[in-house]
């Protein structure tokens, strides 16, 4: 078990290198430049020309590279040019918005998502079956930001059951410890400003939540249906097993593996979606950053986002990998 997390760890490491090149490259590409988007109006070929050599941007390609990847490994991510606030200062104060809206989405996905899944394949060809397949199906058609305004009209301005939007209301005056605002809540016992918190979070988490929850409830119905119909399963039924038996140990437990893929690829995809989600409902997290670093071409935001993303894609997935050794014995021994 353990030469097996060492391997998948120092895996890790060249696809970093890999990707935070491949990010640096596609940067520089980019029409303008950064010392066209840091001037903004005054821009002019003498004060690009400058600029460019005082931030060493004259320099070969591999130098910079070199000069970049030493900066990002000491922390240094540059300096942002629509504020003028250091890049890894901005993340620091937008990830708990974005940690916990994905989060509350992720586990309302996968908490619904796998028992829908396996009692529509259980029902298979049942009103449950296929009332779960329509909806499936609308989940991954219904455009996310469409989706978080309807609910917004609906649940927010006409019956009022929920704020239109923001993380917290003003008027509480919360204590801010860490930065996620329903823990706060929980670690002040400010209870008040704890609900207020999950109110505000219900219908942004719903909104991310749908694409991940159908692909999950769709994944987990064919790998359920498959396992069901394998020998080990029949044989285990021909013994008389209880079915308790054989729906835990059998069933459910083959027929997480390619769930357990799903969910880490879901994971890695709550970065896009959580970009509109945070748009419709003004979250202020890491989206709002990355939107409005694509919008006003602010390169070092962009390039910082695009490399968490990445690192957080590449972390996620290697948790998956371990998830398998945690789930079939048989990839531990190999």
């Amino acid at each position: 078990m353990l030469r097996f997390v060492l391997r998948r760890l120092l895996q890790v490491i060249p696809t970093l290198l890999l990707l935070s090149l491949l990010v640096f490259a596609w940067l520089r590409s980019l029409p303008g430049g950064p010392a066209s988007a840091f001037l903004g109006d005054r821009a002019t070929p003498e004060r690009i020309a400058e600029l460019n050599r005082v931030l060493g941007l004259d320099q070969p390609v591999l130098v910079q590279y070199g000069r970049f990847l030493g900066r990002v490994l000491t922390g240094d991510f540059g300096v942002s040019t629509i504020t003028g606030q250091p890049v890894l200062t901005e993340i620091g104060r937008a990830l708990p918005a974005t940690v916990e809206l994905s989060v509350a989405a992720l586990l309302i996905a996968v908490l619904l998502g796998i028992p829908l899944g396996y009692l529509a394949a259980s029902k298979r060809g049942g009103p449950l079956d296929i009332s779960t397949i329509i909806g499936t199906l609308v989940g991954v058609a219904v455009p996310v930001f469409f989706l978080g305004y309807l609910l917004k009209a609906f649940f927010a301005v006409e019956l009022g059951w929920f704020p239109p939007s923001g993380r917290q209301a003003i008027a509480l005056d919360a204590t801010d410890v860490t930065g996620f605002a329903v823990l706060d809540g929980l670690l002040t016992r400010e209870w008040d400003a704890s609900w207020d918190a999950i109110l505000h979070l219900t219908l942004p988490a719903i909104t991310l939540a749908t694409i991940p929850l159908a692909v999950i409830v769709r994944i987990t119905r064919a790998s359920v249906l498959d396992v069901m119909g394998s020998d080990f399963v029949r044989t285990a039924n021909s013994k008389g097993l209880a079915p308790g038996t054989v729906r835990g140990r059998h069933v459910l437990r083959n027929a997480l593996l390619p769930v357990s893929t799903v969910i880490g690829l879901q994971v890695g995809l709550l970065l896009a979606g959580a970009v509109l989600t945070e748009k419709v409902f003004v979250w202020g997290g890491l989206g709002t950053l990355l939107a409005d670093a694509i919008t006003l071409k602010d390169y070092p935001r962009l390039q910082a986002l695009l490399l968490l993303g990445a690192l957080v894609y590449v972390l996620v997935n290697l948790l998956v990998d371990l998830s398998y050794a945690i789930i079939d014995p048989r990839v531990r021994l190999t």
